[in-house]
């Protein structure tokens, strides 16, 4: 099944949903942290869909998690999804809820956020599926990228996938201005310190990108093509890694996500995820444990 729409003049700027409320004030102890109750609730919440098991801990510290009418906005806690009613922001959650996994071909200048002040088009409202289920895009795509992007309200699966230590890897098509020398592709490689944050001040003190490979395709003196594989996610970093090395980006397409590659699509247009797709996509999110090293 396929679905296209209009695409929208490019913007610059992206956040997820969840990172949008500002944390609470904790209140006194809550009535859910007794371990033999169940599951903890961020594993519950990510499973029902709302976000991978990172952001579900957000969301419940920021006061925006109920179970059975009692505000839950400290850590640990610990549920009976059959059992209790569990609520976010008003809406109680639901239980046993299908998983829905589905490749986009994403566009320039659609935004991956689900909550869009602006309302500007959003990667799920090209994404008609007809069991009508709320999916969350899986990691960074920021809006002036196109390519690969997986969705699903399969929160565990989208935690592996975008947390770095479980090293699922992607890979990147860029057009970068210029002809990119041997010392700068040593650089990237290597990793650049980057900062993440920024204060009153300014930004705070970076930490460095991981290590990457980098393959050049075709080169001139007016631009380079090239692939470059990442395994870690942080905010349009290779972006801000081309500028540092004195490169502007002016084309970029994710082709792959681990095992999953970009095919049969043409922008705007997605797919449900085949079965053996599927498979190998949860075989190399789950059988990595430990902090990855590329």
């Amino acid at each position: 099944m396929y679905s296209s729409h209009s695409i929208l003049p490019e913007v610059t700027h992206m956040t997820h949903w969840s990172n949008k409320k500002k944390k609470s004030t904790p209140t006194e102890e809550h009535s859910y942290s007794d371990a033999s109750r169940g599951i903890r609730l961020q594993k519950v919440l990510a499973e029902a869909g709302i976000g991978s098991r990172r952001a579900c801990e957000e969301i419940i510290k920021s006061g925006e998690v109920k179970v059975n009418g009692e505000i839950v906005d400290s850590l640990p806690a610990w549920v009976d999804p059959q059992r209790d009613q569990i609520s976010v922001r008003g809406k109680n959650i639901k239980r046993n809820e299908p998983h829905v996994y589905v490749m986009l071909f994403k566009p320039r200048g659609v935004v991956c956020s689900n909550d869009d002040p602006s309302g500007r088009e959003r990667a799920i409202d090209l994404v008609k599926h007809p069991s009508r289920v709320r999916l969350y895009p899986v990691g960074r795509l920021d809006v002036e990228s196109s390519g690969l992007l997986l969705l699903t309200n399969d929160g565990e699966l989208a935690n592996r996938i975008t947390h770095p230590r479980y090293g699922i890897h992607k890979i990147y098509e860029i057009t970068v201005s210029g002809s990119l020398d041997e010392p700068a592709v040593r650089k990237l490689e290597r990793g650049i310190f980057l900062s993440d944050h920024r204060t009153s001040h300014g930004h705070k003190p970076g930490r460095k990108t991981a290590q990457s490979r980098l393959h050049l395709l075709k080169q001139d003196r007016n631009r380079t093509r090239l692939r470059m594989e990442l395994r870690e996610g942080r905010n349009r970093q290779i972006r801000r890694m081309m500028a540092d090395v004195g490169h502007r980006v002016k084309k970029l397409r994710r082709i792959q996500m681990g095992p999953l590659k970009l095919k049969s699509l043409r922008p705007g247009q997605w797919r449900e995820l085949l079965p053996q797709e599927l498979q190998a996509l949860r075989r190399a999110a789950f059988q990595t444990s430990q902090p990855s090293r590329p």
